[in-house]
């Protein structure tokens, strides 16, 4: 009995507390106020400039460096190799010695038409001096007219042979010049394909070495159709310059002038060929390279330009984070003329020296406050 009575009192004291806790919360006792709303912090971007600067309009293709000539060098005559009078690789000059023939049976095959006209000479002088007496004959009515034109013939057949000997003896020499081996143009020399010893004849295909010209050089490309109109209009006016890049792109290698537009398009894929000419004196562009190619057109002079970063592409165009006052940003939209080496040139909307958000401009929306870092700075503090 007394341990129910206990509970009763226990749970009548609880309800007490209860309604004590209600009647102070209704009589208006201070309560904690409820936070209110948080300004979103700054958004930290990358910002950049407006800058005016001249850029290069131009056209881009891939080459081949080409050689400016090329012989393969074969030999003229027959026989053995017996001299080699070069180091593969090297440079020479036209007229330097690069193979010896051997020389003896064109020297022997020489001496032999000098003596087929030696004899030829000696005996026109015994056969002339006839002819002569037989003319002197024939005045006096002492000759007979037959042994007169027997004579004047074998004169003039003597003559002929002589002409002919002298034919032999040029031969001979030509040949005999042919066994040592000049190189045709200067150049550089390539590997050595024949070796000494061996026997080589006029008619091989195989060349005995190759000679190459590389100051200066050609860089053969092509380019779409689209582009010949305004090319040719250009080149037209003075030659145009042309660049070659490393296949990368990252590395400019020469620069020279265009010197050729084919005479016809091709059907087959649109393009035109061209050709471009290079001095190459530090010998960067090597025969059969491939490169990367820009004809210069023109340049556009004071143009405002921004980190292509800055620009997105947008439905209706291009667009680009400005940062206003107060460092909130407004979406723009701009034209652009170009984007070439990580630059776009804008044409509308920008004006030099106005800042816009190169970096970080994906978390951003129209009006957003920013926290403008400059890359300088961000660099250090990374």
């Amino acid at each position: 009995m007394r341990k129910g009575l206990t509970v009763v009192v226990a749970v009548a004291a609880l309800v007490a507390g209860a309604l004590g806790v209600r009647l102070i919360l209704e009589r208006g006792a201070p309560v904690a106020a409820a936070p209110g709303p948080v300004a979103a912090p700054a958004i930290p971007v990358t910002v950049g400039v407006v800058t005016a600067r001249d850029l290069p309009v131009f056209l881009q293709g891939i080459g081949t460096v080409q050689a400016f000539n090329g012989v393969a060098v074969k030999s003229r005559v027959d026989g053995p190799i017996v001299g080699v009078d070069f180091t593969e690789g090297q440079e020479v000059e036209a007229g330097a010695a690069l193979f010896q023939i051997d020389p003896r049976p064109y020297q022997a095959a020489l001496a032999q038409a000098r003596a087929a006209k030696a004899k030829d000479e000696a005996q026109i002088e015994s056969v002339q001096a006839d002819f002569e007496r037989s003319s002197k004959l024939m005045a006096n009515g002492f000759q007979t007219r037959q042994i007169y034109d027997q004579q004047r013939a074998q004169v003039a057949q003597l003559k002929a042979a002589i002409a002919g000997d002298q034919a032999q003896i040029d031969t001979a020499e030509l040949n005999l010049g042919y066994t040592r081996i000049l190189a045709p143009i200067s150049g550089r020399l390539g590997s050595r394909l024949v070796d000494i010893g061996n026997l080589v004849r006029a008619s091989d295909n195989t060349p005995l070495v190759t000679i190459t010209q590389v100051r200066p050089i050609f860089v053969s490309f092509t380019l779409p159709q689209q582009s010949f109109d305004e090319l040719r209009q250009y080149q037209m006016k003075a030659p145009l310059t042309v660049e070659a890049y490393s296949a990368d792109n990252a590395l400019a290698l020469a620069e020279g002038h265009l010197t050729l537009i084919d005479n016809a398009i091709e059907p087959a894929t649109g393009t035109i060929h061209l050709k471009a000419q290079f001095a190459n004196e530090d010998e960067r562009l090597w025969p059969g390279e491939f490169v990367n190619v820009r004809v210069t057109l023109r340049v556009r002079r004071d143009v405002p330009t921004v980190p292509a970063q800055t620009v997105q592409e947008g439905p209706d165009g291009y667009l680009v984070y400005v940062v206003e006052p107060g460092d909130t940003v407004a979406l723009r939209p701009i034209e652009v003329a170009t984007i070439q080496d990580g630059v776009a040139a804008v044409t509308k909307g920008l004006a030099p020296g106005e800042r816009v958000v190169v970096d970080g401009q994906y978390r951003l929306t129209n009006g957003a406050r920013v926290n403008p870092v400059t890359p300088a700075s961000s660099a250090a503090e990374r």
